[in-house]
């Protein structure tokens, strides 16, 4: 860059003050320096754009570094699953003595059957799941419905001999 010492800029002065005269030239230096401002704003400007840029470009080689070790860590993975799948098939036929299944035949074969008194449970989806189980509240009298006074003096109430 350009070096500007005090004696430079006393003379830049000097030439300033006898050219452009004492009258104008406070409104000159202030127009000249809002124009240097704004150059040093836009030279501002730039290297944040170029800055941006270079960081988005990283950004981009370091996406497709990722998605080049996902892809890597997908294939081995399925390969993996392949492979133990093919040796599970191969084990359950020689278990079953029937020879191998194929791929899909392992996942549509079926294990066992269920026993014949099975039967799936209902989800009851109004019944809320609680940490405390249900029977523990039932033998220490923890209420599982709030009801209103009266209610439960009805419900506890001894019936009426007549």
């Amino acid at each position: 860059m350009i070096d500007f010492g005090f004696d430079k800029l006393a003379l830049i002065g000097a030439v300033a003050l006898i050219v452009i005269g004492p009258e104008r030239l406070p409104r000159v230096a202030r127009t000249v320096g809002h124009m240097i401002g704004k150059a040093q704003r836009y030279v501002a400007d730039v290297k944040a754009e170029v800055n941006r840029s270079i960081e988005l470009e990283e950004l981009k080689k370091m996406k497709t570094q990722f998605e080049d070790a996902a892809r890597d860590v997908e294939r081995n993975v399925s390969n993996e699953i392949h492979q133990t799948t093919s040796e599970l098939n191969q084990s359950w036929g020689e278990a079953n003595g029937s020879g191998s299944y194929g791929a899909g035949d392992a996942l549509s074969a079926p294990l066992a059957e269920p026993p014949r008194d099975y039967k799936p449970l209902k989800k009851n989806w109004r019944v809320k799941r609680a940490a405390v189980p249900q029977w523990y509240k039932q033998r220490h009298g923890v209420r599982a419905h709030a009801q209103s006074g009266a209610a439960r003096v009805a419900r506890f109430r001894p019936p009426r001999t007549r």
